[in-house]
Formats: structure tokens, sequence, C-alpha cells
């Protein structure tokens, strides 16, 4: 390689072709390629190369606690994840479509490991996407109320095209939070798919959230576009016998 196209090639920051000019180089001596392969060649590595960077800023930002992937899921330790459904959610027709789902289940049971394997998925396939503990979004709601930040945080989570939320149901709630929560959901409606790991079935929302009028119509909005999945099954976190 001349000094000339070396420069070129870090100036342009296309440093994936330069670190396989080389090799590349010494192939196509022995294979002897068409120019336009040659070139085809390198980008080919330049382009899976920003591909590659550009998913791990995605999964960076998308907080996920665990790269949990579908693959590595104990389906043998849990009879009650049926794992050709848990497949089906993988091919993101559900967010293509705008959906909803919903993954119902006590503690342990595995629902936060499949929820974060179907985001790995979306955010391979380019969606934007973020983690989030219900406990944290109540509290960065809370919080934004005092400090009239609630519009730019309800601009920020209503535009992902997957939000999960886990954990939803251990906590209680104001009202001030539940009725931030009400109008992210609404800004979500059928514009982008919510996950919700939860213990709580729909007819427990009530207790949860407070304000039956209000519970109704978030259903409404929950429901109609939504998947539920309800693990019962033993807990994973038990030691395996």
């Amino acid at each position: 390689m001349t000094e000339e196209l070396e420069q070129l090639l870090k100036n342009l920051k296309l440093r994936r072709m330069l670190s396989v000019y080389d090799e590349q180089l010494r192939a196509a001596e022995k294979a002897d390629p068409s120019y336009s392969e040659f070139v085809a060649g390198l980008l080919r590595a330049q382009w899976h190369d920003r591909q590659e960077s550009a998913l791990e800023w995605r999964i960076g930002r998308a907080t996920l606690p665990e790269r949990w992937s579908l693959e590595t899921f104990p389906y043998a330790r849990q009879p009650g994840v049926n794992r050709k459904q848990i497949r089906a959610f993988a091919e993101l027709d559900f967010v293509a479509k705008h959906e909803n789902l919903v993954l119902v289940g006590p503690t342990g049971v595995g629902k936060t490991g499949l929820a974060c394997g179907i985001v790995l998925k979306a955010l391979q396939n380019g969606y934007r996407c973020q983690f989030v503990r219900a406990q944290d979004l109540f509290d960065e709601m809370y919080a934004a109320l005092a400090d009239r930040s609630t519009r730019r945080l309800l601009n920020r989570l209503a535009r992902l095209d997957v939000l999960l939320i886990d954990e939803f149901g251990y906590l209680n709630l104001k009202p001030e939070q539940s009725n931030t929560f009400f109008k992210l959901m609404e800004e979500r409606y059928h514009r982008h798919s919510t996950i919700i790991t939860t213990n709580l079935a729909f007819d427990e929302w009530h207790n949860f959230l407070g304000n039956k009028p209000m519970v109704d119509a978030l259903l409404s909005r929950v429901r109609p576009y939504c998947h539920t999945v309800t693990i019962n099954g033993p807990s994973l976190r038990d030691p395996q016998g």
C-alpha cells in the first residue's frame, strides 16, 4: 500500500478497509478478481464493520441489564415457556405492526430474559430500543414533574421503536406517576411497540395504578393490539436439582 492511499483511508475514516487491504491484495494476487470485485471486497468489509459498530452503539443505548439470548434461554428448565411461540415473536412481526407484548408470571420464571432476548433481536434488526425497570421509570417520571421536564421525557420514550418496561407492578404509585404513564402509553399507542414484564394480570392493574376510568382507558390502548404470554412454571433462580 502506498503512503498516499494509507493516508486517504485514514482521512476518510475507512479503518476497516485499511486493516484488511494487504490481506485482500494478497488474496487477489492468487484469485485474480476483477477490479470491481476487489473494490467490492474492501467495501463489504467496511460495511460489515460499520454495521457491527452501529449495533454496539444501539445495544449500549438500550441499557439492557444482560445480553440474554433467546438461543441460550434454558427452555428445558422452564416448561411454562412455549419455545415455538417465542421464536415467532423473535421474527418481530409484532414490532413491524406496532403491537405490544406483555409477559405475565411470578418472579424468576424467565420473563426478563425472554423480553431482553426479543429486544436484542430487534436491536440486531436496526430498531431503536430501550430497557427500563418500572421503578426507575416511575422515579424518573416523578422527578420530571418536579423540574417540569415531563414533555422532554415523554418525547424521548415515545419515539422508541421498542420500549421494554421490566417488573411492572412491584411498587406503589402516586397519582401523578400513573397519569404520566398513561400519557406515555397513549402517545405510543399503535405507533410503536411496548413490551411489559409483570406479575399482574390485566384485571389487577386497577389496584396497581388506581383511578379506574384512567386504567380502563389505558387497557383499551394496550390490549387490542397486544400479545399476552402467561408463564406458569418453576423459578429459574432455584438451584437445579
